[in-house]
């Protein structure tokens, strides 16, 4: 190797390698959920590869590589001693080292420091202020994605009130965000400014680092699913700091919306949040369950066919573990039941995880929007995951593997009702026992139970819950039309 750096002729982000000797057959950089092949040149006594540091996925625009470590794979060529100093890029921060990859959000250094983030938290809390905007600061699941309710709230708000400014707060550059909306990356001056800046605050999870409300200023708490493990102050064992974040956290949300009454007095009670504005209007993320396109453009984005059997595994995170549980052998269920299995991690394993990989095996833990996955598949294997809930408006056959039961309802985190004698659909304990079920089991039979369980925990999801939530954030001055 004899040279490197990280533009291509086009001034597109890229790393470039030079070496000498015969091109190799591939050069590749591959990370925990990215892969992208470079474009060889050459053929004489010297070659070049050009390594794209951006990438479409899923049939969506092309965005910067997702943060992490990429390994450059050059097969039968040395590349120990290449190294590079950290260089600034459009929508990325990249370095390489002893044949590793380092890519990180766009963020100037200063403020990945402990002192400079306090510095930056400082101006932010007591520094002087700029005048609200009629604006919206989006942030689901801790940036990791631009999905959920917030979206689907962000495309009602897109539509009925275009003039009001919407960001979103992401990790980095590679989660794609809506369309007209500003990307913000979490922890830079335009990250402080627009959450210290915007009318109202929409937010599926914890609100992190410091947040200080502004005279004037709104927090829509949406959460991330109807609840069937224990939260906040009901999770097991009493840990005094534990209960005082929850209701700190709790006191800095002015409405939380819930799916169901169910979920309304669950939450209420789990986050201490009594005698304050919840509104229960259904979930706007599964609005979009109800048109009959959604699940045929996600197979064409999955390269999927519309007449292949789709499965749907999408297990909950578990708090012993940072990666997704591996209950499945996806391939083996793929052939098992002549089907494509999509793999759906938890966005708590999005990060320290990798993809799911085998003949008819597509891991769509990166994929941005949970419901276009829902509408696709033609049947659900879940676990303890609330996507149980959202699945329910389909009618579509559900699976529930729980090996872990014991340990996850005894030990780990508890329930609120027994799986047992709720869930619409098959409960097994091991994959022989769930090929089984799906080979053998008549959904016909669980008809009575799943419509009282839709009618339990989704008697609101009709299609129009962004509609109705929009039409109260403005009447209620949240925002303004224009």
């Amino acid at each position: 190797m004899t040279d490197a750096r990280l533009f291509d002729d086009a001034g597109t982000p890229a790393l470039e390698l030079s070496g000498t000797g015969a091109r190799p057959a591939s050069v590749d950089i591959v990370g925990a959920r990215a892969r992208v092949s470079a474009r060889l040149h050459g053929r004489g006594r010297t070659w070049r590869a050009v390594v794209p540091l951006q990438a479409a996925r899923w049939g969506g625009p092309v965005l910067p590589l997702p943060s992490g470590e990429y390994r450059v794979e050059v097969p039968d060529a040395d590349i120990s001693g290449l190294t590079l100093a950290d260089t600034a890029l459009p929508g990325l921060r990249a370095s390489l080292s002893h044949g590793v990859v380092s890519i990180a959000a766009p963020i100037d250094p200063v403020y990945v420091t402990g002192e400079g983030r306090a510095a930056i938290e400082r101006r932010y809390v007591g520094g002087r202020r700029e005048p609200l905007e009629n604006a919206v600061f989006f942030e689901s699941f801790y940036g990791r994605t631009a999905g959920c309710n917030p979206l689907a709230i962000d495309r009602e708000l897109a539509r009925v009130a275009p003039a009001v400014t919407r960001y979103w707060s992401v990790v980095d550059l590679s989660v794609e965000v809506p369309e007209g909306a500003i990307a913000v990356v979490e922890g830079s001056p335009e990250w402080w400014r627009a959450r210290g800046v915007s009318r109202l605050l929409v937010v599926n999870d914890w609100l992190r680092r410091r947040f200080v409300r502004r005279r004037g200023q709104r927090v829509l708490q949406t959460w991330h699913g109807t609840p069937l493990k224990r939260l906040a102050l009901h999770r097991p064992g009493f840990d005094p700091r534990r209960a005082l974040a929850v209701v700190r956290e709790s006191r800095r949300w002015d409405v939380l919306l819930a799916q169901s009454p169910y979920a309304a007095r669950v939450l209420s009670k789990a986050y201490a949040f009594v005698g304050r504005p919840i509104w229960v209007e259904g979930y706007p993320r599964d609005d979009s369950l109800a048109s009959a396109a959604l699940g045929s453009e996600t197979r064409r984005r999955l390269g999927i066919g519309d007449a292949e059997r789709v499965l749907l595994y999408a297990p909950t995170w578990r708090d012993d573990r940072e990666r997704m549980v591996d209950f499945v052998d996806a391939a083996a269920l793929a052939r098992s039941a002549d089907a494509v299995v999509l793999v759906r991690g938890h966005t708590r394993t999005l990060l320290p995880g990798t993809d799911a990989a085998g003949p008819r095996v597509i891991d769509v833990t990166g994929f941005p929007d949970t419901s276009a996955l829902l509408a696709a598949a033609d049947a659900l294997v879940t676990d303890y995951s609330s996507v149980m809930f959202d699945f329910a408006i389909t009618g579509k056959p559900m699976h529930f593997l729980v090996p872990d039961l014991e340990h996850y309802r005894g030990e780990l985190r508890g329930f609120y009702f027994d799986l047992l004698d709720l869930a619409p659909g098959p409960v097994v304990r091991s994959q022989a026992d769930l090929e089984r079920a799906l080979a053998e089991v008549d959904p016909a039979i669980f008809a009575e139970r799943y419509e009282r369980f839709r009618a339990l925990f989704a008697p609101r999801d009709d299609g129009r819950a962004a509609e109705r939530v929009v039409a109260r954030l403005l009447d209620q001055g949240f925002v303004r039309r224009g």
